[in-house]
């Protein structure tokens, strides 16, 4: 009796063995589709990862210029994104007073709109 009689081959066999079955058209065991989108396998795994505040910088980032205008985001720019409060890097104290007195709840409205009232909860201005 030969190796291939006897089932003795290794996985990696069996499974070349069922593609050439398949392709020959020969008739194989059905098998269920246990594929997942990407995307679900993301959405657990950054989390677990702690991921996922990165990814919502990444976006805050790329749509600070367009929420807050162009002179000010020359000014200033989104740091990191701690446990709903964004924190803000300015360049200067003035900067950060009028942003702090005048342009915050203009600017949380905006942020909110874009990525939601749980992401951001608060944003600080720093140096």
């Amino acid at each position: 009796m030969s190796a291939r009689e006897s089932g003795r081959f290794p996985a990696k066999w069996t499974a070349a063995r069922r593609l050439l079955q398949e392709w020959r058209g020969f008739d194989s065991e059905v098998r269920p589709d246990r594929s997942k989108p990407v995307s679900e396998l993301l959405g657990k795994l950054l989390p677990e990862l702690g991921l996922n505040n990165r990814i919502k910088e990444a976006d805050i980032n790329a749509a600070w210029k367009g929420i807050v205008g162009d002179f000010i985001a020359m000014h200033s720019h989104p740091d990191r994104l701690v446990a709903g409060i964004l924190h803000i890097r300015v360049i200067q104290s003035s900067v950060r007073y009028e942003l702090d007195r005048t342009w915050k709840p203009e600017i949380i409205r905006k942020l909110r709109e874009q990525f939601g009232e749980k992401t951001i909860r608060d944003i600080k201005f720093v140096f």
